[in-house]
């Protein structure tokens, strides 16, 4: 049986999400996201596509 007690950071080559582009993300999400808030009572249509679109720029956010 082996100890992984010892396994050294070399062992451990884990990808490290970049910051910088998930807040630039999350910026472009939050404005998207007012933007669909304030075209509700205008067009609901046209708001429900920018909150979907919101949504998915989420996702994007998650996986940088």
């Amino acid at each position: 049986m082996m100890d992984n007690s010892r396994m050294t950071s070399k062992d451990h080559n884990m990808d490290h999400p970049d910051a910088r582009l998930h807040q630039q993300i999350s910026f472009i999400k939050s404005i998207f996201r007012m933007g669909g808030y304030m075209l509700l009572p205008v067009n609901i249509l046209w708001a429900t596509a920018i909150l979907v679109f919101s949504e998915l720029l989420g996702i994007v956010e998650e996986l940088v």
